[in-house]
């Protein structure tokens, strides 16, 4: 876990009103996966996130990690001025603003009268880090997993499992 401050604040917004599990930063400085939580302020919109982690030291950009209400998750990756987004449930728009700024980002229309649960955005958006469409497909596909489990398996796969759970307080399994 990292000792630096959480995210800054991308604007002086309000305060989101959405039900956040969490929201983290994971980045990698020197070759080190960290993590740290994102401020609420940041958490106005998807947008303001990205700004947010674009200010992050991050060799290779900064990835935000939001869980929401237990039901679906967010993934922002910033490398420079470039911004991907997934959205684990498109329906999610319905309900959350949060879910509505990343697909007014993507620029997808969700169907209100469409009830599929399938994923809006970049599958690839980690394919280059180690977890490919296909991969990331299948765990979103998995309906028995909360949105944390879905993403501690993400920060697992990517090298920082350790870091993920212990910021979210997720209990490592305890070995014989």
């Amino acid at each position: 876990m990292s000792d630096d401050a959480p995210v800054p604040a991308a604007s002086g917004g309000s305060v989101p009103t959405d039900a956040f599990d969490f929201a983290l930063a994971a980045f990698r400085e020197e070759g080190v996966w960290q993590v740290q939580v994102v401020t609420p302020q940041s958490l106005e919109s998807a947008p303001a996130l990205a700004d947010a982690l674009r200010r992050l030291p991050g060799d290779h950009g900064a990835l935000g990690l939001v869980a929401m209400d237990e039901d679906f998750f967010v993934i922002v990756r910033v490398a420079g001025p470039h911004t991907r987004m997934l959205l684990s449930d498109i329906t999610a728009a319905d309900e959350f603003d949060f879910a509505r700024s990343v697909v007014d980002f993507l620029g997808v229309i969700a169907d209100e009268d469409d009830d599929d649960q399938v994923p809006a955005g970049d599958l690839d958006i980690l394919g280059d880090l180690g977890m490919q469409a296909m991969d990331m497909a299948l765990l979103i596909d998995n309906f028995d997993l909360y949105p944390d489990e879905m993403l501690s398996d993400v920060a697992k796969r990517l090298g920082f499992g350790a870091e993920f759970d212990e910021v979210v307080g997720i209990a490592s399994p305890s070995g014989p």
